[in-house]
């Protein structure tokens, strides 16, 4: 049974730092694109980044490039994504979520999500 659980949300000022993890279990990622979504309250959930599993390769949406970055630990099984110069409208749920098909497959696993908080 796949497993993706978020952790690093937290409150931060604006312009500042914060990183996200999401640990994945269950089975080999191996063929898998990852990615990081956030939703706010009344909004549709949004894609913010997503990575390719085995090559690595990167998409951003344009909020993210230049700020975020996302990678990934092969060996622990884990997806990172590097959030600077945050603003507050940065603020939201953040999930991670698992596409087994790869690009342009739909996500068929996610976490739970954790909270990102950006004050002004």
């Amino acid at each position: 049974q796949v497993q993706l659980v978020e952790s690093g949300g937290g409150l931060v000022q604006a312009g500042g730092s914060l990183r996200l993890s999401c640990a994945a279990s269950g089975r080999s990622f191996s063929g898998y694109t990852m990615g990081w979504f956030r939703q706010v309250p009344g909004k549709e959930r949004e894609i913010v980044a997503a990575i390719t599993w085995n090559i690595g390769g990167t998409y951003y949406t344009d909020s993210a490039k230049g700020r975020f970055a996302i990678s990934r630990d092969n060996a622990k099984n884990t997806v990172y994504l590097q959030m600077n110069s945050l603003k507050p409208e940065d603020t939201a749920v953040y999930y991670c979520a698992a596409a087994p098909g790869g690009v342009g497959t739909s996500y068929a696993y996610w976490g739970q999500g954790t909270q990102v908080t950006v004050s002004s």
